[in-house]
């Protein structure tokens, strides 16, 4: 630790101790430099050493595990976020592994967090109850759902296996009212009897999903018990220092504004036992954020320094305020942008080399030829071609690499 990263906010008595000296029980405030913030955030993220959880299909269990959750999207430009999230932590990652933690092993299931994601089956508890909610107050979503068509669409599932919706055919087709929606009732209807927790998803190939009954996928007899409200706020704060260790309101309950009060509940409750600390980050104003005593203890010197181009539905990317704070990187998502308002390009992906965002390419898959091509590259923050190009050069080549052999 260094005490530039880390010291005592106690303008009253500057001759404080450092952290590291002090009792756990000080409910005082830690100031923090960005920097040191960045690398518990890097460090917990598993961003700053190679191949943190090994290798093989093991590792992308222990990745998700870790994680608590690794977001699905649709945009295909390159390899899907998924994919590209878990190749970013594991250099030997294939797709094949993913199928085997879902589809053979079961390690791991889909379902909502802030978005789809892969979720460790080891916490499925903690969604059981979400699950029910889904079956007695379904979301507007799913109004156009008759019974006759759920009940359809289980029975099928419940007599000839698993599916998928081209395995259905409706004998009626309706018009889209969304861009994202189908022609086929059914559709809709597996859709709903995923999120209630009848159904879950056996395997997927591209976005093509198979429905399985979720008892017989699991194997159960009788599903797990659902976990309660309390355990369920713990899991949630745990899950954020785990994967983030410096946490805020905003960064546990990212896109779950409802349980932002509950949850400061437990920690200002953890906060009495000595379990976690608050701490003033640098610049981030009346934005609160809490740590546990050892990860302040131990914030990470610099190390070798880790190059990573990444998805911008990384875990690290998608919180955008708290990136922007940490980093001074305001990432712009512009696939939905017209053209000419673009600054970074229709799919740009940051940088990471060490602890510094310092580009945002733009990169496209030519699937036909087997390459990635570059549409745009832009230097930010402190990233200079004579300082990081040769670098990122080589992480491009690897990237292209798995693109075409994974």
């Amino acid at each position: 630790m260094r005490a530039a990263d880390v010291e005592v906010l106690d303008t009253a008595n500057p001759s404080a101790p450092q952290y590291g000296a002090m009792s756990k029980s000080i409910d005082q405030p830690i100031a923090l430099s960005k920097v040191g913030a960045r690398r518990i955030w890097l460090r917990a993220q598993q961003l700053d050493t190679r191949a943190p959880f090994g290798g093989g299909a093991e590792a992308t269990r222990r990745a998700v595990e870790h994680l608590g959750y690794v977001q699905i999207d649709t945009i295909n430009v390159i390899e899907r976020c998924h994919h590209h999230i878990l190749w970013t932590r594991i250099p030997g990652y294939r797709r094949a592994h993913l199928r085997q933690a879902q589809t053979v092993d079961k390690t791991v299931f889909e379902y909502w967090t802030h978005a789809l994601s892969y979720v460790p089956t080891r916490d499925l508890h903690f969604f059981r109850a979400e699950m029910m909610r889904h079956r007695q107050a379904p979301k507007s979503w799913f109004s156009s759902v008759k019974q006759e068509d759920l009940r359809r669409v289980l029975r099928l599932v419940r007599q000839d296996g698993a599916l998928t919706i081209r395995d259905i055919e409706d004998d009626v087709l309706v018009e889209k009212d969304h861009a994202w929606a189908s022609r086929k009732p059914s559709k809709r209807a597996l859709q709903l009897a995923f999120y209630r927790g009848a159904l879950t998803v056996s395997e997927r190939s591209g976005m093509l999903k198979t429905y399985e009954l979720m008892d017989r996928h699991f194997g159960w007899d009788k599903p797990p018990k659902p976990a309660t409200e309390r355990q369920t706020l713990d899991y949630l704060l745990d899950r954020a220092l785990r994967s983030q260790g410096l946490v805020s309101l905003d960064s546990i309950c990212h896109l779950d504004a409802r349980r932002k009060a509950a949850v400061r509940r437990v920690i200002e409750a953890r906060v009495r036992r000595g379990q976690l600390v608050p701490v003033a980050v640098e610049a981030a104003g009346r934005t609160e954020h809490w740590a546990q005593p050892e990860t302040l203890d131990a914030v990470p010197s610099p190390a070798r320094e880790m190059t990573h181009i990444l998805s911008p539905f990384d875990p690290l990317i998608i919180q955008r305020k708290r990136l922007q704070l940490l980093f001074g990187y305001d990432h712009r998502f512009e696939a939905y942008v017209p053209k000419p308002k673009r600054v970074f390009g229709y799919f740009a992906l940051p940088v990471l080399v060490g602890d510094e965002i310092v580009a945002a390419i733009d990169l496209k898959a030519d699937r036909e030829n087997r390459a990635l091509l570059m549409q745009q590259w832009t230097w930010v923050g402190h990233g200079t071609a004579t300082a990081h190009k040769t670098r990122i050069e080589e992480e491009l080549h690897r990237f292209e690499q798995f693109q075409v052999h994974s």
